[in-house]
C-alpha cells in the first residue's frame, strides 16, 4: 500500500487539474488537494463519489475491487455503472450490477455502494453520469491486448475508450489493468502516467 499511497498522492499535486466535483470542496486544484488528504489519512475527511464502469468481464471486476480497496474510504460512495446496449436484457444487466454491489458491500461495509444499469451509447453515458453525479474519481478496467494487435500496433476499441475517458473527462480517471503471467500488482494509467506498476 505504501507505493500505492505515494503514487496517488502524486496525482493531487499535478498543476492544471481541476475537479469537476463539488464534493472536493471548491472545484479547483486546492479542493482536489484537500480531498486527497481525506482520501489518504490527512486531517480533513471529505466524502467523495468513486465510479467504476462494470460488465461481465474479469478486467472490470479487477478494476472494481482495486477501486474499493485502494480509492474508497469510510462513508464514500462507490457507484457501479453498467452500460446496457440496446440488444441486451435490461433485467439481467440490473441483476449483474446489483450482485457486484452486494459483493462490494460485503467486502467493505463502511462504503456506500450503489448500482446503476443504464441503456445508451457507452461514452455519452459515462460522460453524462460523471457530470450528473459529480464523480470525483472514475476507474476503468483495462484488458491485456492480444499479441496479434500488438504486432500490428493497433489498439482495441476498449483501450481507445479508456484513453478517451482519461483525456476527455474533468474528473480524475484511472485505467486499471491487473498483471498476468504470474506477475503481481496492477498497471495504472492516468493523464500523467501510462502503465505505472503498482505492486499492491
Amino acid at each position: 500500500m505504501g507505493r500505492s499511497d505515494s503514487f496517488l498522492r502524486q496525482l493531487s499535486s499535478k498543476e492544471g487539474w481541476k475537479s469537476a466535483s463539488k464534493r472536493w470542496g471548491g472545484g479547483g486544484g486546492g479542493g482536489w488537494g484537500k480531498g486527497m488528504e481525506g482520501m489518504y489519512g490527512g486531517e480533513m475527511m471529505m466524502k467523495k463519489r468513486v465510479m467504476v464502469v462494470v460488465d461481465q468481464s474479469s478486467h472490470s471486476k479487477h478494476a472494481m475491487m482495486w477501486a474499493l480497496t485502494h480509492v474508497t474510504n469510510k462513508s464514500d460512495i462507490l457507484t457501479l455503472l453498467h452500460i446496457v446496449s440496446s440488444s441486451s436484457d435490461t433485467a439481467s444487466s440490473s441483476y449483474l450490477a446489483s450482485s457486484l454491489a452486494s459483493l462490494c458491500k460485503a467486502c467493505k461495509p463502511e462504503v456506500e455502494v450503489e448500482a446503476l444499469a443504464i441503456q445508451g451509447p457507452k461514452m455519452d453515458t459515462v460522460m453524462s453520469q460523471v457530470k450528473k453525479l459529480e464523480v470525483s474519481v472514475l476507474v476503468l478496467g483495462h484488458k491485456h491486448p492480444s499479441p496479434f494487435l500488438n504486432c500490428l500496433f493497433v489498439r482495441s476499441s476498449a483501450d481507445e475508450f479508456v484513453e478517451k475517458c482519461i483525456n476527455s473527462l474533468e474528473c480524475l480517471t484511472i485505467g486499471v489493468k491487473k498483471q498476468s503471467n504470474g506477475v503481481s500488482g496492477y498497471l495504472i494509467s492516468t493523464r500523467w502516467h501510462k502503465n505505472f506498476w503498482l505492486l499492491a
